[in-house]
């Protein structure tokens, strides 16, 4: 996952968390978290270099509308990328935030 940008990671864990993962709505949920317009012509060519590197798989279901799936090693990635951030985040959080 190393080689991955941190849009390319957040397209994994938003592929992961979606029921129908397929462009628009992974470019819907992406700039749900983010809290940013995401470009048309951003998010296709992060989709189409994780599947050329392994991550995901891609099916076209009725010829316009492709699918994403996660693959063993996307999977695989972002179970190792969760247990690296427990090691290094404290259960407790870092700061509180004030109350008025």
């Amino acid at each position: 996952m190393l080689d991955l940008t941190s849009l390319q990671r957040d397209i994994l864990y938003c592929i992961a968390d979606l029921d129908d993962p397929y462009g628009l709505g992974i470019r819907r949920a992406l700039e749900e978290y983010r809290g940013t317009n995401i470009n048309h012509g951003r998010i296709y060519p992060d989709l189409d270099k994780l599947v050329n590197k392994g991550y995901l798989s891609k099916n076209s279901t009725d010829g316009k509308k492709n699918n994403y799936e996660l693959t063993a090693k996307g999977v695989e990635s972002l179970v190792a990328r969760q247990e690296w951030e427990r090691k290094r985040v404290p259960a407790t959080p870092v700061c509180s935030t004030p109350s008025d």
